[in-house]
């Protein structure tokens, strides 16, 4: 390879760094004649820190500068948590790539006086942080006599005020915590029983400019096959549904003898309603398995959940 230049649009918060860094490093392995530039930003996500995530609206929160750098041709490609990548991209860009998926699941963190505690067991109005509506419908669901109440900032701040008292336990992603280093503040793995995952949750995705293929066949070297088809079926029964990040919807996925499973789930704000279902069908049509599902739960009544929802969310 002739010595090129890649310029990689990322967030500016610890974990984005960490994660764009990873990218940074593997890429920097595969093609050793690439300089690598990174090109940090905040993003509207960041600044807004005294508003509920639903409540400031939820397409492209944490991607938009970045992409926007991808248009003026400012930036190659941007790495973003999937979770946090609408389903509907910018007319130009694509998402190039998914990285292998690192455990998806929901994880408390608590506080000390509750060490001794698990989700099951947490005392009658014990405060849960979280600032995810699909885990708090979820957790209301199943865990009516909790009290919830929204947090806000990064991994670290969020700790800072557990630690503090402010709240009694956090909800947040294993794997989020795992690649800061703090695995060891997991207290307990959520069941998909009880907290089915955010759609993307746990891989990264690479977002490129879609003419531009001598990027696109670099960024290949990220790709995890296994990971990209069950996202690529969360993403269209996320899609399907009309949903963005910040709504109650989860899912949960599995290969099996080249099947791939689809669980998926949408609940009311108040965990009052909630309806799940699976979906099944070869890994190589993982979309077509992403819209049957979404298409069941539609038929269940999710769709006038998700009307309510948004009338009251914006």
């Amino acid at each position: 390879m002739v010595s090129s230049v890649l310029r990689i649009a990322s967030r500016r918060s610890q974990l984005a760094m960490v994660q764009t860094h990873w990218v940074r490093d593997q890429l920097a392995k595969s093609h050793p004649n690439l300089s690598i530039n990174i090109e940090t930003m905040a993003t509207q996500g960041d600044k807004i820190l005294d508003v509920a995530l639903a409540k400031i609206g939820d397409k492209g929160l944490f991607t938009k500068e970045l992409e926007a750098q991808m248009l003026v041709n400012r930036a190659d490609i941007a790495v973003h948590s999937l979770k946090d990548l609408p389903t509907n991209l910018p007319e130009g860009l694509i998402l190039g790539c998914i990285t292998k998926r690192e455990d998806p699941a929901d994880a408390l963190v608590v506080n000390l006086k509750y060490k001794s505690k698990s989700l099951n067991t947490l005392p009658k109005g014990a405060i849960v942080g979280t600032s995810s509506l699909r885990r708090l419908a979820q957790l209301r669901y199943h865990f009516p006599h909790l009290i919830f109440k929204d947090i806000r900032g990064n991994v670290v701040t969020r700790l800072e005020k557990l630690d503090s008292g402010e709240f009694d336990c956090l909800i947040l992603a294993a794997a989020g915590l795992e690649r800061l280093g703090l695995g060891n503040r997991i207290h307990e793995l959520i069941a998909s029983s009880i907290s089915l995952h955010a759609v993307g949750q746990g891989a990264l995705g690479i977002e490129c400019r879609n003419e531009d293929l001598e990027i696109l066949k670099w960024i290949q070297v990220l790709k995890d096959n296994s990971t990209t088809q069950c996202c690529l079926a969360e993403r269209a029964f996320l899609r399907e549904l009309e949903g963005g990040c910040q709504v109650p919807i989860g899912v949960n996925t599995r290969i099996e003898n080249n099947q791939l499973i689809l669980t998926g789930m949408v609940a009311s704000l108040d965990g009052k309603q909630l309806i799940r279902d699976e979906k099944n069908g070869l890994c190589d049509d993982p979309e077509s398995i992403g819209i049957s599902l979404a298409s069941a739960l539609k038929e269940q009544g999710a769709e006038g959940i998700l009307k309510e929802i948004y009338a009251n969310t914006r």
